[in-house]
């Protein structure tokens, strides 16, 4: 009886890397201009090869620090989901492990190993239901269900599927708004409930004033006293996100 040789498939770590912009209080997902094939010139979520010596989170929070310089504890990286359609990597197979990482600062980006350049890209959520993420004159969105295979056009989708790996994303933190709102590690150790608001209306979750979210999530935040401010006024109260 003969056997068939069992192809080994590589495996790559796929990082959603969530930050925001302390000025505009815009969420901001990191994407890179890749500058190797396959996809060559295409965007896409940063990415590396899962090592023999490390587990995927730990390979997650290895490239925050390669190419960020940050050293975050384990908290701010969550798995995401595996993505294995044999065609979504052209010319080899490889499977994909794919994580959020939810950064606490807002770093200046600079281009590393295999990327031609590196930005933040606004979240934007449309009537549709469905998010683009713009960059000057660059927007890619994210897919209904039954559109999941990459298109070729480097101006309109993502590298490999990337797009899709973005729609599962979204939801995942929709989703987890009202029970484990991980997304809101983007705003620091302390923030304003009126910045907690502001992430979730990001998302499509409108709460009409900072009562009414104090009351629908007090079970998931810890206060921390006021902040200061310069101007007139009472200062704001200050939170923590409670980690489940």
């Amino acid at each position: 009886m003969t056997t068939t040789p069992i192809e080994k498939p590589r495996i790559t770590i796929t990082n959603v890397i969530w930050s925001l912009d302390p000025e505009t209080l815009a969420v901001k997902l990191l994407l890179v201009k890749r500058a190797d094939t396959p996809f060559q010139n295409f965007w896409a979520l940063p990415e590396t090869w899962l090592r023999v010596n490390e587990s995927a989170h730990e390979a997650t929070l290895r490239l925050v620090k390669e190419k960020l310089g940050l050293d975050l504890p384990n908290v701010h990286a969550e798995q995401l989901a595996t993505f294995t359609e044999p065609n979504r990597s052209p010319g080899e197979r490889a499977l994909s492990l794919s994580y959020m990482t939810f950064l606490p600062s807002y770093p200046t980006l600079q281009p590393g190993p295999g990327a031609l350049d590196a930005q933040w890209f606004t979240l934007k959520k449309h009537p549709s239901g469905l998010f683009s993420f713009k960059y000057q004159d660059l927007a890619f969105q994210t897919l209904v269900a039954d559109d999941y295979i990459t298109h070729q056009d480097p101006t309109k989708r993502l590298a490999f599927d990337h797009n899709w790996i973005l729609t599962v994303a979204t939801q995942r933190i929709i989703n987890k708004l009202d029970y484990q709102p991980t997304i809101l590690l983007i705003l620091g150790p302390a923030f304003t409930l009126k910045m907690a608001r502001h992430v979730f209306e990001s998302f499509g979750k409108k709460e009409p004033d900072n009562s009414n979210f104090l009351r629908n999530h007090q079970h998931l935040l810890r206060p921390l006293g006021s902040s200061s401010q310069n101007r007139p006024g009472r200062p704001a109260k200050k939170y923590q996100l409670l980690i489940q």
